[in-house]
């Protein structure tokens, strides 16, 4: 089995991770090669990519425990060959060991991935990306008219706008579809007469994680980096939030872990009130300073009072 990838190499921790951990380690990633802060780098796209593939499997523990159970035999003998057309499904269900499933419909990696993940070969996308959504539809076993089911994944800040979006179905036909504003990963959305025969077709909508944002239910989770000098002394910032740029007063003295609340910049709640965008501060050293800037903090710390560790030496 070709071009397998270990998602916890690709995070940086380890395979007793904790979900905190992972999710630590892909926003600290992805802010670092979002390709919006790497413009024209594809090497950052691809990187970029791959942290969100790896995110969306190792966050979700039945996906995370479906991949474990697979990459535990990925290497053995006789895993190349095929041996009957049994779905992957199967080998998860224990209807059959994964010794004795037969790998030879799929060619490599990817293809495990995609049937993993519930998308097209060809769809991998990020939160990024501005393309055309694909959705794979599943159909019901009855004859005639017969309703069908589609995933579609879409970026949080679309999720959380709606509007009209374009989306292809493997049949050839390319729908434009009103979505909703406020959706979820998990919410099913009917698409009444869209299925086969005049039947309904059911859009399972997945979410995908984002960078810089966090759900955590109805209230959007961020961490802000501020500098030294804003900390101590107070100051007014943008905060960026799903509307655009919130200008906020930090106080004086404004600590790494310190919370700052912005009632109603949260995700929908139903259609007429929204919960609340809750922000956690980080103070960032900065390095490479000028000289000019060298001799200031070296003039501050001649000058200051503040004794940090001064408990600690009595």
């Amino acid at each position: 089995m070709e071009n397998f990838r270990n998602y916890y190499d690709i995070l940086g921790v380890p395979r007793e991770a904790t979900f905190s951990d992972i999710k630590q380690a892909y926003r600290k990633l992805a802010r670092q090669y979002h390709p919006d802060l790497n413009p024209g780098d594809q090497d950052a796209e691809d990187q970029f990519k791959l942290l969100s593939e790896a995110y969306t499997v190792l966050s979700d523990d039945e996906k995370r425990a479906q991949y474990e159970k697979f990459s535990e035999y990925w290497q053995q003998e006789g895993f190349k060959k095929g041996q009957g057309k049994s779905g992957v499904g199967d080998i998860f269900s224990g209807r059959i060991s994964l010794e004795d499933f037969g790998f030879g419909e799929f060619p490599d990696f990817n293809a495990f991935v995609d049937q993993l993940l519930n998308r097209r070969p060809s769809s991998r996308r990020s939160a990024s990306d501005d393309a055309e959504s694909s959705v794979s539809p599943t159909y019901g076993a009855t004859a005639g008219r017969r309703d069908a089911e589609a995933d579609l994944t879409i970026p949080l800040e679309k999720a959380f706008r709606g509007g009209r979006e374009r989306i292809r179905l493997e049949d050839g036909r390319s729908l434009e579809v009103n979505m909703p504003a406020g959706m979820v990963t998990g919410q099913r959305i009917r698409l009444r007469g869209q299925g086969i025969g005049g039947g309904n077709l059911y859009l399972r909508i997945q979410v995908d994680p984002h960078p810089f944002y966090t759900l955590q239910g109805n209230d959007v989770y961020c961490r802000v980096p501020i500098t030294p000098s804003e900390a101590a002394l107070g100051s007014t910032i943008d905060i960026p939030t799903l509307d655009g740029p919130v200008r906020t007063t930090l106080p004086h003295g404004a600590q790494t872990g310190q919370i700052i609340q912005l009632p109603g910049r949260g995700y929908l709640v139903g259609q007429e009130r929204r919960g609340d965008q809750i922000v956690e501060l980080e103070v960032v050293v900065p390095t490479g300073l000028s000289d000019r800037e060298k001799a200031l903090y070296e003039e501050l710390r001649q000058t200051e009072r503040f004794r940090p560790r001064a408990d600690l030496l009595t």
